[in-house]
């Protein structure tokens, strides 16, 4: 069975929000037609306390987008972005949920950041996709969403990681970065990932 997986299309990724993904919003009138080719759509949502420490206001003197250490890992500092029940963290308005079966929610512990809709960015605790997937016998992952070079990027790279075939659906994705997709995409094909147009669904 194919599953569709829409990755964090939420109003602070979009032009205008906290931590905008260029192009953002013109891939959602795509997601919303690829919807009606799945039996099982599904989708993640950044969802931070405030005061995570992923954000730059958490860090005294540290400015958006500087590197520090975050629960001993490696960490860009973001804008404040998707805080619990704001605006910014809520789905964007034209993005059909009709046929979305269930959300599974991202980057809630303050104290590591969670790009994958899988697991936290220290693989310590699963958000239960793998499982639910599993459970619904899926066996392909087609995966869609913002922004492509990091939370779309690592959640593809886990669902090949959990043993799913695994396709990345280029045009129904937008990156922050052009350069970093670009090499999100390179090692995605190296572990058996296969990036697609969805035209070619």
């Amino acid at each position: 069975m194919e599953a569709l997986i829409i990755v964090d299309i939420q109003n602070d990724f979009l032009p205008g929000g906290a931590l905008e993904v260029p192009e953002g919003d013109q891939i959602i009138p795509l997601v919303n037609k690829l919807q009606k080719k799945f039996q099982l759509v599904v989708a993640t949502q950044d969802w931070h306390p405030d005061g995570h420490g992923s954000f730059a206001s958490a860090h005294q003197g540290k400015k958006p987008f500087e590197i520090t250490t975050l629960g001993g890992l490696e960490q860009i500092l973001w804008p404040d972005h998707c805080v619990q029940e704001t605006k910014g963290a809520t789905f964007a308005e034209n993005l059909s949920m009709n046929a979305v079966e269930a959300i599974f929610r991202k980057g809630l512990d303050p104290a590591i950041d969670s790009y994958s809709g899988f697991f936290d960015n220290g693989k310590k605790k699963t958000t239960g996709l793998a499982d639910y997937l599993r459970g619904k016998g899926v066996d392909k992952a087609f995966i869609c969403g913002l922004a492509g070079d990091v939370c779309v990027a690592f959640t593809t790279l886990d669902a090949i990681g959990e043993g799913f075939e695994t396709f990345l659906l280029e045009d129904a994705t937008r990156p922050i970065d052009q350069k970093g997709f670009e090499e999100m995409k390179a090692e995605i094909k190296k572990k058996g990932g296969k990036v697609i147009q969805s035209s070619s669904i």
